[in-house]
């Protein structure tokens, strides 16, 4: 199944122009600053905007074109916002059951057992919902949005109010809800971090108009993008684990003909591991040193580079066919006479990896 949008959304400001396509077993992005749009695109694919016009398309059934808008609790949808917007009357079992009965019973596609299972919500069935953290909140809205078995799955800034702690807990379930369901997911966020852990597909928006769209890994490290300068910069490489150093607690992980080590305890042999690597915690030499604390060197072709400030410069770097970037002073970027062409090794402190 797949979902195609293309809309136009009149503001006061600027209007909203966007085109774009969710697929099954993929989630796409959609990125940019407060204020440029984002929300206002979710409710017209909701069909809660009102003053939006274009056509929107789930499968083979049209939700929207210009002579014809079906209603709101028509629309096959999961949609997770900022809040959770539980039912505070009701425990967890309750509203998990209720999001169960939008949906007939010919329908449903995800069950309740299937639902809880994936979001870990076992021990929670019982609670009020006053007794929940603000993570937890957010689990049972994501679990009640998965049970009515959607056609496509909402996330408005899910994590926009939940702290850093349960916002690396409630990731890594979204994550398990990509693998395990084979519904097109629409993810809106304005925290880089988030987007490039999560999306296959990426839309830029600013001010309401799209700057790029493609795969986010390409859109992150291209020099031409903002992605690429922020202070945030970062490359995203996928891998697989190959082993483990049990002695150190480390994970040996291998992309392409070169291997990385990562500590991180819950990685098992076989998984595939997408890395995100900052900008800032790349380094480069133009030879491998075996007497170093750095446990991570590679070699790396410089596709390309950029100037940031007289100070910096932004270098984009091939690794076996996967691009990383680093970000340097122009002094050792001078100093090593680097250009593109140029073989080097990049090199990375293992406990800077973020999986």
């Amino acid at each position: 199944m797949s979902l195609r949008i293309q809309l136009n959304i009149p503001r006061k400001d600027f209007a909203i122009n966007v085109s774009l396509s969710v697929t099954s077993g993929q989630i796409t992005s959609i990125f940019g600053p407060s204020g440029c749009g984002k929300t206002s695109v979710m409710r017209a694919i909701a069909g809660l905007e009102n003053k939006a016009t274009g056509h929107i398309q789930m499968a083979d059934e049209v939700w929207q074109k210009a002579d014809y808008f079906r209603p709101p609790h028509q629309r096959d949808i999961g949609y997770v916002f900022q809040d959770a917007s539980l039912f505070p009357h009701l425990n967890v079992y309750d509203n998990l059951q209720f999001g169960l009965r939008r949906q007939a019973k010919e329908k449903r596609r995800v069950s309740l057992e299937q639902a809880i299972e994936l979001l870990a919500l076992s021990p929670l069935l019982k609670r009020s919902i006053d007794k929940l953290s603000g993570g937890e909140k957010q689990r049972v809205a994501i679990a009640r949005a998965v049970a009515t078995s959607p056609s496509v799955l909402l996330f408005d800034e899910p994590l926009a109010a939940v702290d850093i702690a349960h916002k690396q807990e409630i990731l890594r379930y979204i994550q398990s809800l990509h693998r395990e369901l084979d519904i097109p997911m629409l993810y809106v966020s304005h925290a880089i971090e988030e987007v490039a852990r999560l999306s296959d597909n990426l839309v830029l928006l600013e001010k309401g108009q799209q700057l790029a769209s493609g795969k986010t890994v390409d859109l992150l490290s291209q020099l031409s993008l903002p992605l690429a300068h922020y202070e945030e910069a970062a490359a995203m490489l996928d891998t697989y684990v190959t082993g483990r150093d049990e002695q150190y607690g480390l994970n040996l992980l291998a992309f392409a003909d070169s291997h990385l080590q990562v500590s991180h305890g819950s990685l098992k042999q076989g998984d595939k591991v997408r890395l995100r690597i900052m900008a800032r915690d790349v380094s480069l030499t133009l030879q491998r040193h075996e007497s170093s604390s750095i446990l991570n060197i590679f070699p790396a072709v410089i596709e390309s580079m950029a100037n940031e400030g007289p100070a910096q410069k932004l270098v984009r770097l091939n690794a076996g066919g996967q691009i990383i970037l680093s970000r340097i002073t122009a002094k050792s970027a001078d100093q090593l006479a680097l250009v593109p062409g140029m073989t080097v090794f990049a090199q990375v402190k293992a406990v800077s990896l973020m999986v």
